[in-house]
């Protein structure tokens, strides 16, 4: 069994990966750790992987605990360090274990290297570059080789540039070559290389895509979403306005901060020629302090919006906190929308009826932020209390 964790494992008693989870517990609460993974050997043992950062990224193997809430600190071995080594996984293939990392050299890049020995806790001797560093797509490692259900391997992974399409996920195939697994492309020289393009592992019978846009016609959240911070459960619904999605303000935490808001709710940005997201508000029910709209956010972020001072509504754009007041708006009904192409560079524009759209605001130019790409979604917050809230009918993602 494989697991992938950033300083935490989570408990191994879960019959199925749906839950129920048991809450997360620390194994290793120190700074400087990362990149950590665990493996229950054939005889059930269980062990656990964690780089060091803070020491020239040193690789250790602890014994740990079956159900996988402790380590043992005394019983670590050294299996791997140097060179910017990072992203650790164990797999065990016809009496190998393969410790599977990325490696990092300054002036030649990132690239998939393994050691494997016939006992798990090593020595680790044999070591092999499994890919060339691919430039032209940026890291693609870090990873995790896996067997699929069509009784090939794969290789999942990510690459990216840090631009604010963010870290890509990527599925290539491994071929194993004298006993090592070699992701992408097999060159001649017995080496992987990206591969962009591939059968699929399996056999649908009905087509299957990403779902993006959303009509709030049923009473969950769609699993496109996801919130900015923890959501308070009674400060939205779909159910009280059957068809429309419901966003009752409460203040941020620092005032009249889109980022420090809590009611902010998400999905991943696309890279694609031409991008378009609208949505519908009423916001007929807005209290004086009250901002909501359509916004984009990473490590910054804009947005356009209505906010109700002294009891009038305003159009509003934000920048980073830079905010300009636009026209004041006496409609029941706005429509907000968004559009992008390659470039990653927004316009917004505002409607009064749903078919006429004019710009308002400066061009925003997305960005990379904390591990991700840019993030769009729909806010709703209030600087003065928890009052008022606006209903959104529909948010259409448009490709």
């Amino acid at each position: 069994m494989l697991r992938y964790t950033r300083r935490r494992v989570l408990h191994d008693l879960c019959r199925s990966p749906r839950g129920p989870w048991e809450p997360l517990t620390p194994l290793l609460a120190e700074a400087g750790w990362d990149d950590c993974t665990a493996m229950w050997d054939d005889n059930g043992k269980a062990y656990f992987v964690g780089t060091h950062f803070a020491d020239g990224y040193k690789t250790y193997l602890f014994k740990m605990a079956e159900d996988g809430k402790s380590i043992d600190r005394k019983s670590a071995v050294l299996i791997n360090s140097g060179s910017g080594r990072e992203a650790s996984k164990l797999i065990k293939v016809n009496g190998w274990y393969y410790l599977i990392f990325s490696e990092h050299k300054p002036g030649v890049g990132r690239y998939v290297m393994a050691k494997r020995s016939r006992k798990l806790t090593g020595p680790y001797k044999e070591e092999r570059q499994l890919a060339l560093p691919g430039c032209e797509a940026m890291e693609p490692n870090q990873g995790g080789i896996i067997l699929g259900k069509d009784n090939n391997w794969y290789f999942l992974t990510h690459h990216g540039t840090g631009d604010w399409s963010g870290r890509i996920v990527s599925l290539l195939p491994v071929t194993w070559v004298d006993g090592w697994p070699i992701p992408g492309e097999v060159l001649p020289q017995n080496i992987g290389a990206m591969k962009w393009s591939g059968k699929m592992p399996f056999k649908y019978i009905e087509k299957l895509s990403i779902k993006r846009s959303d009509d709030f016609d049923d009473e969950r959240l769609a699993p496109q979403w996801q919130w900015n911070y923890q959501p308070r459960k009674e400060y939205f619904s779909l159910t009280e306005r059957p068809g429309w999605l419901r966003l009752k303000a409460y203040r941020p935490l620092e005032a009249d901060k889109l980022l420090k808001a809590g009611n902010t709710l998400t999905q991943r940005t696309f890279r694609k020629q031409d991008n378009e997201v609208v949505i519908k508000m009423d916001i007929s029910n807005m209290k004086d302090g009250q901002k909501n709209g359509l916004c984009h956010f990473s490590s910054q972020h804009s947005a356009i919006g209505i906010v109700k001072e002294e009891g009038a509504c305003y159009l509003e754009y934000r920048k980073n906190d830079d905010i300009t007041r636009g026209i004041p708006i006496r409609s029941q009904y706005v429509w907000l929308r968004t559009q992008w192409g390659l470039d990653g560079k927004s316009h917004y524009y505002y409607s009064l009826d749903g078919d006429n759209f004019l710009p308002f605001g400066e061009p925003y130019q997305l960005v990379w932020g904390n591990y991700r790409g840019d993030r769009v979604g729909i806010y709703c917050f209030n600087d003065k209390g928890e009052a008022g809230f606006v209903d959104v009918d529909y948010f259409h993602y448009r490709l």
